[in-house]
């Protein structure tokens, strides 16, 4: 099955400009929205703090939940419907610890007794996480996303070249600050399952990297009389209808996790859709011009002895 026919010629890098105004743009307005939101909504996981789901049998709103539990003083809390609207879930987070909430499932029980009735409400969840756990996790995840980062530097500069290996770390960088200022302009919570989803969308956008480069290898060793830019451009038009396919096919699953697997991983398959979407344009339209913009500033062994 072929979504492009065989033997397409788009002018791909002569496009290059504007792909890097674009993309530079796009970068901008996320660093932008990052700074002027203090960095990313951290979540329990990285905030520290105290989580609590509760179901409701029947129709509520969050002012009347914020009434109910006035007496026991959650302190500086946030509470925000959990999942569809029909679901009458609500999450309940305030930044005490779990020092400053004790029983806290018990105390809520009783403050909702006195506008609910008994039974039309279920605690089906309390998560505490303290501020120096919390700070733990922040930091372990932003190590694993670097170590990840300079393992494959490493990995593409022994299996290829090191402006092959800047290539691809450069579509990475991209790819990550894109995703991360999408979710601070719709301003949804950076937690545990997005460090997972981005360190997943580097091995997804390096995979499509990788097919590029080693067709470009290929057509470098088999067509010596072309230039780097003639190559490059035929190489990625001969993987487009692939790269384009397997985006597709991955999308259509992550869609259905997004769309069925419920509230739990909604930002997860979230952050997964713009990570592929992200990531299938930067193998594109990132990653392999960067090479030639590489060559143009430092020009191989080849080129320099022509």
């Amino acid at each position: 099955m072929e979504i492009i026919k065989p033997g397409i010629n788009i002018d791909i890098v002569g496009r290059m400009k504007i792909a890097f105004v674009v993309s530079l743009s796009v970068i901008i307005i996320s660093i932008l929205s990052l700074l002027l939101h203090g960095g990313p909504n951290l979540g329990i996981d990285f905030a520290g703090g105290t989580l609590v789901q509760i179901k409701f049998s029947q129709e509520t709103n969050a002012d009347r939940i914020r009434d109910s539990l006035k007496t026991i003083n959650l302190g500086n809390s946030v509470i925000q419907r959990f999942g569809y609207h029909d679901n009458n879930e609500f999450l309940i987070k305030t930044e005490k610890s779990s020092s400053a909430l004790k029983g806290l499932s018990n105390r809520i029980e009783e403050a909702l007794n006195s506008s609910y009735n008994k039974g039309d409400f279920e605690i089906r969840r309390v998560e505490v996480v303290g501020p120096k756990v919390g700070k733990d996790l922040r930091e372990k995840g932003m190590l694993a996303m670097l170590y990840a980062v300079i393992g494959i530097l490493i990995y593409v500069t022994w299996r290829f070249e090191l402006r092959y290996a800047v290539g691809a770390v450069i579509a990475l960088i991209h790819d990550v600050v894109i995703t991360v200022g999408i979710f601070s302009l719709l301003g949804k919570e950076f937690t545990l399952p997005i460090i997972a989803a981005l360190l997943t969308i580097i091995g997804y956008s390096l995979n499509d990297t990788i097919v590029v480069y080693d067709r470009i290898r290929e057509n470098i060793k088999g067509i010596r009389k072309q230039s780097l830019k003639d190559i490059v451009n035929s190489s990625i038009n001969q993987v487009l209808s692939r790269t384009v396919l397997t985006s597709v096919t991955t999308l259509l699953v992550v869609l259905a996790l997004f769309i069925f697997g419920g509230a739990v991983i909604h930002d997860f398959a979230f952050a997964l859709l713009v990570g592929i979407l992200v990531g299938t344009y930067s193998s594109i339209f990132i990653a392999s011009p960067t090479v030639l913009v590489w060559e143009s500033i430092s020009p191989s062994k080849e080129k320099r002895k022509k």
